[in-house]
């Protein structure tokens, strides 16, 4: 069994192309898993949401910045009272609700918006080892947050999926990759599509390979035309393109 951990595309097709291809060039997976962070952010989310729709085998989840598209809601700081005190906080809350309104309304125009407010919010299966392993975006029960912090202690990740029963828990959210075993789980992060952190800014995600003696995690890395996307991003004139360079040209780092 052969499952391809993604998380984090935030509307860039072609960082996901470029994944798609490894995973067919390598072997194919049976599964795709899809933690979350699917549209938002970048220039085309429509367009990944029908690459996705065309893959026999995939399986998709909400992330945190899918459900801010959705609902409207509950989106990040800077909040209307940091911007009404602090310039730089209001050049951020001008950009992220024209970014999730420009998201939303693509979506919307092209029929995909409610696909997006039903995708549940975990994945969860049984290995052929008989391993019990799910999918989340963040962490489990939880889109948002810190998530599964590489930098954090073991205690305290340990902490935060203490109630979880799976003993293999994949989640996106921090861009950072991470494979670490806590307190008999394992806890594995494949990284983001898009939006990628410094030093290495190519797409990263997880080949997960399943089989009655055991499993083993692969980090697979892909490289991709940055300079098309950002292109792309300028043509569109998107809200939030100065962020987003930002981010694939390295500038960026989550704290």
């Amino acid at each position: 069994m052969r499952i391809a951990a993604l998380s984090d595309i935030h509307g860039n097709d072609v960082a996901l192309a470029a994944v798609l291809y490894d995973i067919r060039k390598n072997g194919g997976a049976d599964e795709v898993w899809v933690l979350g962070d699917i549209v938002a952010m970048g220039p085309h989310p429509v367009r990944v949401l029908e690459m996705l729709a065309a893959l026999p085998n995939a399986r998709c989840i909400r992330g945190n910045t899918d459900r801010y598209v959705f609902t409207g809601q509950d989106r990040p700081a800077p909040s209307m009272s940091d911007a009404l005190t602090d310039p730089i906080s209001l050049r951020a809350l001008v950009e992220c609700a024209g970014t999730f309104a420009w998201t939303q309304g693509n979506l919307t125009a092209a029929g995909w918006l409610d696909w997006i407010g039903q995708l549940p919010t975990e994945i969860d299966c049984q290995l052929p080892d008989g391993t019990r392993a799910v999918g989340v975006h963040a962490s489990p029960n939880c889109d948002d947050g810190p998530g599964l912090r590489s930098d954090w202690s073991d205690e305290q990740l340990d902490a935060l999926v203490a109630a979880c029963p799976a003993k293999l828990i994949l989640a996106g959210h921090t861009h950072r990759p991470m494979n670490r075993l806590v307190n008999g789980r394992r806890l594995v992060n494949p990284g983001s599509i898009s939006n990628p952190l410094p030093p290495d800014l190519r797409a990263s995600y997880v080949m997960l390979c399943a089989a009655a003696a055991g499993y083993e995690i692969e980090h697979r890395r892909v490289d991709y035309d940055h300079n098309a996307v950002i292109a792309e991003l300028r043509r569109l004139r998107h809200p939030a393109s100065r962020y987003i360079i930002e981010h694939l040209s390295g500038g960026l780092q989550h704290s």
